[in-house]
């Protein structure tokens, strides 16, 4: 008897959703016939499906439909599929069973890509708001659904932290196929690599899937950054893809923080520089602290870096999702700092972040009076601008007009506001 091979990949418990857990095994040496992929499905041939699924009462003939036809993709022959369902959407299935089929034999290529969804990549620009990023971890589909929902300005799909190192070949499949069938109501769409090299090779699953952003982890030198954009062009130009796809290198070492400025200057697609405050404290050697006051240096290393560079700066995450006060707190003070974002890890925190970042009421009027003072000056062809008695500085106007901006793409002002100001 020849022995049996299987595959298998996935989760299964009592406490899964919204996955599943498929095995698929052969007493062949090969499970992988020659034959074409279209007509009657080998699966259904030779064995039928093994199905336990939470709602199979509505759905078993629609799962075993798709397992047939994903059985016919791959050319399997006298194969037995079995499949624990947990309420696994059509993409997560697609994306358990090729990771299965691919464990049972590394030499498979092909890929099983479902269609995009249509309407689901948002526009995207370098200075677009990036004032919260919800992380998901890339091999939990239960998050994935409903993360835009929230009104997170972007979602992180994260192949990297969160994903265990036996998992890591599991989640990018199922993180491509997320960004081609997922709908994340307008929120940039990003992707979180491996620590190069390895995130190298996860660009081969997102660039060609109108990902927006990818994020760079544990930056140390300028030349990693500069590794990942041969590698997104060479796959944009494989692919056809002329939309620009935006990174964000994260500094979380000693080293990082040293190289700032060469890492955020290193492309011209670098849109946003950010700090990871876990992985910076352990690697001098300190214990993370509400008041922040052992990662103060690396912070305004960071920001001013980003805005020698002319990108923006992100903030860390804050890790107590139960301390909305202290969350509230640490993103003003990253406010006054020069930060223009923070990372979330609840859905929770996304609301009070925006409120924390978005221009206070007094900001906003003093902005606008230092503004039309400006183009009254610009006007009547004066060198200096004055408010009152008060002479205003370039720099100062320069920052007027920042909170203006900021004021806009938060919806707090009306584009025409100079037409009316005055008459309110």
């Amino acid at each position: 008897m020849e022995k049996i091979i299987t595959g298998s990949a996935g989760k299964r418990g009592t406490t899964v959703r919204s996955d599943c857990w498929i095995e698929i095994s052969s007493e062949k040496r090969s499970a992988f016939g020659g034959g074409s992929s279209e007509g009657s499905s080998p699966l259904s041939t030779h064995h039928s499906p093994l199905i336990k699924s939470k709602v199979g009462s509505l759905y078993c003939e629609a799962i075993r439909k798709q397992l047939e036809e994903l059985a016919a993709f791959f050319k399997l022959e006298g194969v037995t599929v079995t499949i624990e369902d947990a309420g696994a959407l059509p993409f997560v299935i697609a994306a358990r069973f090729e990771a299965a089929v691919k464990r049972m034999d590394p030499s498979v290529s092909a890929e099983y890509l479902m269609p995009f969804l249509d309407g689901n990549v948002p526009p995207t620009a370098k200075n677009r708001l990036r004032r919260s990023r919800l992380y998901l971890p890339g091999n939990e589909p239960k998050f994935f659904v409903n993360a835009g929902l929230h009104g997170p300005d972007g979602v992180i799909l994260d192949l990297e932290d969160s994903v265990a190192p036996d998992e890591k070949d599991a989640a990018r499949h199922l993180v491509r196929n997320a960004l081609r069938s997922v709908n994340f109501y307008g929120a940039e769409r990003m992707v979180r690599i491996n620590q190069l090299p390895m995130g190298l090779e996860d660009l081969k699953f997102v660039v060609p899937h109108k990902v927006n952003l990818i994020l760079i982890p544990k930056v140390e030198e300028a030349d990693q950054v500069v590794a990942v954009e041969k590698e997104v062009l060479a796959l944009k130009a494989k692919h056809g893809i002329e939309d620009d796809i935006w990174f964000m290198p994260i500094i979380e070492s000693a080293k990082g923080a040293i190289n700032a400025f060469a890492i955020a200057s290193a492309s011209k697609f670098v849109c946003s520089l950010a700090i990871g405050l876990e992985d910076y404290t352990a690697d001098i050697g300190a214990e993370r602290t509400l008041e922040g006051t052992e990662s103060f240096w690396a912070r305004m290393q960071v920001v001013n870096a980003a805005k020698a560079a002319g990108i923006q700066a992100i903030d860390s995450v804050f890790s107590d999702v139960g301390d909305m006060d202290g969350l509230v707190k640490s993103t003003l003070e990253s406010k006054s700092y020069g930060f223009e974002g923070k990372g979330c890890i609840h859905p929770r925190q996304i609301q009070p972040i925006h409120t924390a970042f978005a221009p206070t009421s007094a900001e906003i009027e003093k902005a606008k009076k230092i503004v039309m003072a400006f183009e009254d000056a610009k006007a009547k062809g004066l060198a200096a601008v004055s408010l009152g008695s008060k002479m205003i500085d370039p720099p100062v106007v320069k920052r007027a007009e920042r909170v203006i901006e900021l004021a806009l793409l938060n919806g707090l002002i009306e584009k025409d506001w100079m037409v009316t100001y005055g008459n309110d």
